[in-house]
């Protein structure tokens, strides 16, 4: 599948589920979907992760622009890695960094904080973004540990 096409349909996804959270639910309300286990609960996050740099929407915003410059560049370059598995890896952890980081910036630059939404009672609220990124970071932890993936 074209990568430019699907950045395009996983932030669309992310966006879109945001704006269907946002237009059902106020700030913090939250409806059980499993009870006790996973709600569907809005939060405005003004934060990064865990809701570290809280209210420093400026700082994020930056960091996120600088982010995705350096996937993009990431994306272009094409490392040399022991397999096309490896690069293939590598490649759709960086897209799914770059969709997330995108998604997450999106709602900063319009709304000036980012819907969470996904609350799983025993862990902070999240959304798809933040999965992507979670997810795209595991990824890119396993090849950059698995030593024989690059040469």
């Amino acid at each position: 599948m074209n990568k430019a096409f699907l950045v395009a349909v996983l932030v669309f996804i992310d966006q879109v589920s945001k704006v269907a959270v946002l237009k059902r639910l106020y700030q913090n309300d939250s409806i059980p979907v499993i009870n006790n286990i996973f709600h569907i609960t809005l939060v405005y996050n003004t934060g990064s992760a865990f809701g570290f740099l809280r209210n420093q929407n400026w700082i994020l915003t930056y960091i996120s622009i600088f982010a995705i410059i350096a996937i993009l560049f990431l994306l272009v370059r094409r490392p040399k890695f022991s397999s096309d598995l490896y690069l293939h890896i590598w490649q759709n952890a960086l897209v799914l960094v770059l969709c997330g980081a995108s998604g997450n910036l999106f709602d900063r630059l319009r709304l000036g904080y980012v819907v969470d939404f996904l609350d799983f009672r025993f862990w902070p609220v999240f959304n798809f973004a933040d999965s992507m990124i979670t997810c795209g970071v595991i990824l890119l932890l396993f090849i950059v540990f698995k030593k024989e993936a690059m040469e």
